[in-house]
């Protein structure tokens, strides 16, 4: 076999076993969340954030998010979890300055928020679960009310779910940074 008809053999090898989002991102009591590039029926509400520019839809069970490529979809599983009374004396974590609510229905609040370098959040509480999908490359420093400081590396596409009864302030020290935040009610 030559040179090129290898190259080509070995990139379809590589294109067909590359992630599908046969296999979910995270999968809990709450949520399963798909990194899907190929849209499929789902078989619970869900949220679809693209990529591409951070829109965001509801969906409901047995239907598909209408995307044009890279697609993290959420799907809100029948377990329910109220948020938490906040007794920190802190603001819950939304809203915030410089927030968006971009939808909101029975289960859940999405919002949208970009970081600014150098400016830290108002210390917040985190009453409810998220979803959090980043749009941008950049470092979060999240200190929380003791002094801890954990830096937090987060790249154009991550997904992460932190759980409530949390509070922190962030500060983007590195990159860009802007996110698409599912709060569960």
């Amino acid at each position: 076999m030559t040179t090129a008809p290898l190259v080509l053999y070995l990139a379809a090898m590589l294109f067909q076993a590359a992630p599908s989002g046969s296999a979910p991102i995270i999968d809990n009591e709450r949520v399963t969340v798909w990194d899907a590039a190929t849209p499929k029926t789902y078989s619970h509400e869900f949220v679809a954030i693209e990529l591409s520019d951070g829109s965001a839809w509801l969906g409901k069970a047995g239907s598909k998010p209408p995307s044009q490529g890279r697609t993290i979809v959420i799907e809100l599983k029948d377990n329910k979890i109220p948020p938490l009374a906040n007794a920190s004396g802190l603001p819950n974590a939304f809203p915030r300055p410089g927030s968006k609510k971009v939808l909101e229905n029975k289960r859940v609040i999405v919002w949208d928020y970009s970081w600014k370098p150098g400016e830290a959040t108002p210390m917040h509480f985190h009453d409810k679960d998220v979803v959090v999908t980043y749009l941008k490359d950049g470092t979060l420093k999240s200190t929380t009310p003791d002094g801890k400081v954990t830096m937090n590396d987060y790249k154009f596409g991550d997904v992460k779910y932190n759980n409530r009864n949390r509070s922190h302030t962030e500060t983007l020290v590195k990159g860009s940074q802007r996110a698409i935040i599912v709060e569960f009610k």
